[in-house]
């Protein structure tokens, strides 16, 4: 045990660090006298949690988010393997396609949003979107990026043999885009979640991000930090998932010098 601590002193320094954080939150909230509408206590926030915790209606409207962020996921991801794909492989396609899809990442998704609201309404279809829109472009890189770092020498060798452009894709492109692309997931995971709830914030009667906006009405700033937290949990829940994944079907690599990280 002792030898693991000290391997691993932040498994005893994130705790300590949390916990001095909170208190010192407490304190200076109750010294300075501050409104609860303006900044809560963490105590107060932890109550509001927990009665959010103990409310059907909260329940209802976390699943309406998480859905919605998982189908953004799940269609940026699928459309990324598909774009990705022929990009790398294909050098005209490339040409083409790459200064299009630069031009589109580089508009600012919000802004999308009332677009999106229009063509397709206040459901929960704009919504996802908006989550697979902010989400495609990082797993999109990383996948381009990931198949073009295949070892050239293994490619060569490979030729001499005889091996087929999809032989060579399936034994070389492939192995060394896992990395990138678990990466590219780690990101676009956590983007998605973020348009999930940016397209509840511009337009939704449901969701965690309706949640916030009531709650910024009522002046229940409380509330409004505790579904803060609740998101943030979901971000870091899809994120230990993404790397569990990694570890176990791209556990050979050093994820240092991929794009996203």
């Amino acid at each position: 045990m002792k030898e693991k601590l000290r391997n691993r002193p932040e498994i005893f320094l994130v705790p300590v660090v949390f916990i001095f954080v909170m208190w010192l939150w407490e304190t200076l909230i109750n010294r300075l006298e501050v409104k609860e509408t303006i900044l809560p206590t963490p105590s107060r926030i932890g109550e509001a949690l927990i009665m959010q915790f103990q409310n059907a209606y909260f329940w209802q409207n976390a699943w309406v988010t998480t859905k919605e962020a998982l189908y953004g996921f799940f269609f940026a991801t699928l459309f990324a393997i598909i774009v990705g794909t022929f990009v790398s492989q294909i050098k005209i396609v490339e040409k083409t396609v790459m200064p299009y899809l630069v031009g589109f990442q580089a508009i600012p998704k919000v802004a999308l949003a009332p677009i999106f609201i229009i063509w397709f309404g206040f459901g929960q279809t704009s919504k996802v979107v908006m989550a697979a829109t902010i989400a495609f472009f990082p797993i999109l890189i990383n996948i381009i990026e990931g198949l073009k770092s295949a070892d050239s020498d293994r490619i060569r060798m490979l030729r001499v043999f005889g091996a087929t452009r999809y032989q060579i894709f399936r034994k070389v492109q492939v192995p060394s885009a896992m990395p990138f692309f678990f990466a590219g997931l780690d990101v676009g995971i956590l983007l998605a979640i973020l348009g999930a709830v940016v397209g509840e914030f511009l337009g939704s009667q449901e969701g965690l991000g309706n949640m916030v906006l009531v709650s910024q009405y009522n002046f229940e700033t409380p509330t409004m930090f505790a579904i803060l937290i609740v998101l943030s949990l979901m971000g870091i829940f899809a994120h230990i998932i993404v790397r569990a994944f990694q570890k176990k079907f791209a556990f050979w690599a050093d994820n240092s010098h991929i794009v996203g990280t």
